[in-house]
């Protein structure tokens, strides 16, 4: 599995989770602050601010999920995926270009910062 997904990969998976048997396998995970989450947010996702993830991870995640993890830009989420594949989460993938990216492509309307 790569990284990264795309906006589009992403945007798929968003349709189609809802029908698929395994939709509880499959988790979005913001890692930005929660004054960022407050901005803007992409629905359904768990926050998790990056600083907490070692603490919170395996209490809160489940390793076999396929789990999308954001950021801003993209970089904070990249970091974060490579922490998880290192603890087992090996279906943890990040969001190519954050949340800006997705608002630029996916969702004009949502606020940017």
């Amino acid at each position: 599995m790569e990284h990264e997904i795309s906006i589009p990969d992403l945007q798929e998976k968003l349709k189609d989770a809802p029908s698929q048997p395994d939709a509880e396998s499959f988790c979005l995970l913001d890692v930005r602050e929660p004054w960022e989450a407050q901005l803007c947010v992409l629905p359904g996702a768990r926050l998790i601010p990056m600083g907490e993830m070692p603490s919170r991870a395996h209490q809160e995640l489940d390793p076999d999920a396929h789990i999308v993890v954001y950021c801003h830009h993209g970089m904070r989420s990249l970091s974060v995926v490579l922490w998880l594949r290192e603890q087992g989460f090996n279906q943890a993938q990040s969001l190519a270009g954050g949340i800006e990216a997705w608002a630029r492509a996916a969702d004009p309307t949502m606020a940017r910062y």
